[in-house]
């Protein structure tokens, strides 16, 4: 197993990741009779997008020797309804100004990001948009 979920009551989970212990509480978002106090179960499958991206990158970057330390990914989730879903998910990936990327390096590391398990397992119709700033 994974993770073990309970459901607290009020639309709120508490998710417990079995091998290190930790948590991670969702709120149902206000748009969708929640509080909102905390991530919805949405936000995450975005926000795990954007975690898979940089780490991902990250294994790229070691292995060729390119620092990528400090990299961030702001992510946007655009939700639909009927029926209700994920829409879109915006991924701004912006790179550190430590290290000058040249262009080979740039498309290594973007393509590992664009690749991503994540990415590969979203449905085709959630449309990923992508941006790379380097400062």
């Amino acid at each position: 197993m994974t993770s073990k979920i309970v459901y607290n009551g009020e639309l709120r989970t508490n998710a417990t990741h079995l091998k290190s212990g930790e948590q991670i509480i969702t709120d149902a978002p206000t748009d969708n009779h929640g509080k909102g106090e905390a991530f919805s179960p949405t936000d995450l499958v975005a926000t795990a997008l954007g975690s898979c991206m940089i780490s991902i990158m990250g294994i790229v970057a070691n292995r060729h020797q390119i620092n990528v330390d400090g990299t961030t990914a702001n992510i946007t989730k655009v939700m639909a309804s009927n029926p209700r879903r994920i829409a879109e998910v915006h991924v701004e990936v912006t790179m550190p100004n430590h290290t000058i990327y040249n262009e080979k390096e740039r498309l290594l590391l973007e393509k590992a990001a664009k690749t991503c398990p994540v990415a590969q397992s979203l449905h085709p119709d959630l449309k990923q948009v992508i941006h790379f700033i380097y400062t």
